[in-house]
């Protein structure tokens, strides 16, 4: 704890954000955030980058959090119409358990909960924000502003990461007070139950067809060793959920991949089928062909996640690095299972024919996969290739493939490119989207100009809202409305806003110039004219 001279609500905040480990806030300047802006004058360390549009500089939190960046990804927005343009892209980084810090203004102290029309209120804003925030938090004290920030900072670094919100009252930026600081914490990671452990271990023993399903939570406690570890040791197959991507690398001996929306092949659905037992590892085991009957243990850290899909699942709470870590532990000295290595890859060769029987979806997620190196960051945007890339991507790090989960949301794929690139400026971060959804946030391309953000985005234009045209054409005998769009000439919006303008003609011609982009220091738009898709759900 340091005791500071008097300083303002602003300089407490920015301050305390510091101590914290925040060194990025994307946001927007606005009349309640004066003495907020006035403050990161004096706080050199942290970087400000303006963006054009609050629900952008929420998914640029996401995103950069998403990835790993140093500290926390965190958004400054003005109260009411600011916070609820952010609310997007806070529900994005909710459904993802991805951790960020939203950060809003308030309308003064006496104002508060009053519902007088004070500018930019929303009474109450922070029931808008409570379903798809963690924990919410209010600063109406000068004084308290450090345990404000150091209990979100409590919240966001324990327990299932998930975003969480914290607001400032207008005058309580301004207001000046004595201060004391406090010191960042280290949180500990949850360990499993022994006896938890013993039962998985018992299972396992049991079992002859045990099947590991990884998510998200594999990465968040940087458990992809432990887990590649455990599989090896019982030989059994990992399936990846798409927010597991990267969970172990692709080209692992056991790992199956991502299962596609009607999980083919049949081998595949067999081998799910014929387990007898299936561990579950930071997942909630949501859009799976999993059944009621199937043996399931479910490590998670979060206790309120375990047996919502299964209740039959075998509950373990804990981080699961040291789960898995201690249940290796447990059965190593056990002979290592004879290798199922030839059955995983005779599901893989069936699964990669997907490739071929989706097109030009295929086609076109082979060619950005064929431009990049393996450490490549991906966001897969909501679009008929981000599909096929969600089942078709053969993805080898952890943290380097991005979904919206399942918000599934339009317009987040390139500002959250954009974060991730701020996250990881040496590392090509390339965004897949439609032109309906580029269009929701196209003007980031002015933020990326501004601060040199080198990310690329892929926009694959049909001028429409594909999947719903095709969907309403299928449907309907051949009937649509509402579902076709005027677009800009995308060439020379790229020129507008001062960005390279690409145009590709097609898969092969895409990989050349993807992989031109990616060498060259500078925000780029490519833009793919493309004609309507079959249904890449099938």
């Amino acid at each position: 704890m340091v005791t500071m001279p008097k300083m303002t609500g602003g300089q407490a905040l920015m301050k305390s954000l510091y101590r914290e480990g925040v060194r990025t806030i994307f946001g927007m300047p606005g009349v309640q955030l004066y003495h907020a802006m006035d403050a990161l004058i004096d706080e050199p360390g942290i970087r400000f980058i303006t963006v054009r549009h609050e629900q952008a500089a929420a998914y640029m939190a996401f995103g950069y959090s998403k990835v790993g960046g140093e500290g926390m990804g965190t958004a400054l927005v003005v109260p009411g119409p600011g916070l609820l343009n952010a609310a997007a892209g806070v529900g994005t980084a909710y459904s993802a358990s991805t951790p960020m810090l939203l950060i809003s203004g308030q309308a003064y102290t006496h104002e508060i909960g009053k519902d007088t029309g004070a500018l930019h209120e929303v009474n109450d804003q922070m029931d808008v924000v409570k379903p798809i925030t963690k924990w919410q938090g209010r600063m109406t004290n000068v004084a308290r502003i450090p345990e404000t920030v150091h209990e979100a900072f409590q919240h966001l670094s324990t327990g299932r990461q998930r975003p969480v919100e914290i607001e400032i009252a207008w005058d309580t930026l301004s207001d000046e007070r004595d201060v004391e600081l406090l010191e960042p914490e280290e949180y500990p990671a949850v360990a499993p139950n022994d006896e938890d452990i013993a039962e998985v271990a018992r299972r396992i023993s049991e079992s002859e067809r045990p099947l590991i399903w990884a998510g998200w939570g594999v990465m968040v406690a940087d458990a992809t060793e432990p887990l590649k570890k455990l599989a090896e040791h019982i030989q059994a197959p990992v399936m990846t959920s798409a927010e597991g991507k990267g969970a172990i690398p692709y080209d692992h001996e056991l790992c199956i991949g991502t299962p596609g929306w009607k999980f083919g092949p049949p081998e595949l659905a067999t081998l799910v089928d014929e387990a007898d037992l299936v561990i579950g590892v930071g997942t909630r085991l949501g859009r799976t062909n999993l059944t009621r009957e199937h043996n399931i243990v479910q490590i998670d850290i979060d206790p309120e996640e375990i047996g919502r899909n299964f209740p039959q699942a075998y509950p373990v709470v804990g981080d699961a690095k040291l789960t898995l870590n201690q249940l290796f532990d447990t059965i190593k000295a056990s002979p290592r299972r004879p290798s199922r290595s030839d059955e995983v890859r005779a599901i893989k060769a069936k699964r990669h024919l997907r490739e071929n029987q989706t097109q030009p979806q295929g086609d076109f997620a082979a060619a950005i996969q064929g431009a990049l190196p393996d450490e490549a960051i991906v966001v897969e945007g909501v679009t008929q290739i981000g599909y096929a890339a969600r089942e078709l991507f053969k993805v080898q790090n952890p943290r380097s493939y991005i979904t919206s989960s399942y918000f599934g949301n339009l317009g987040y794929a390139y500002p959250t490119a954009l974060g991730a690139k701020v996250a990881k400026p040496d590392v090509p971060v390339v965004a897949i989207s439609g032109d309906g959804g580029f269009l929701f946030n196209s003007q980031e391309l002015a933020t990326a100009a501004r601060y040199g953000i080198n990310a690329v985005v892929i926009v694959f234009n049909d001028n429409t809202f594909g999947n719903v045209y095709r969907d309403q054409i299928n449907i309907f005998d051949g009937r649509h409305y509402g579902s076709e769009i005027t677009n800009p000439d995308f060439m020379k919006l790229a020129d507008a806003y001062g960005v390279r303008g690409v145009q590709a003609s097609g898969p092969e011609d895409l990989e050349r110039k993807l992989k031109e982009s990616i060498s060259i220091e500078s925000p780029t738009l490519i833009e793919v004219p493309v004609g309507m898709m079959p249904d890449p759900f099938n």
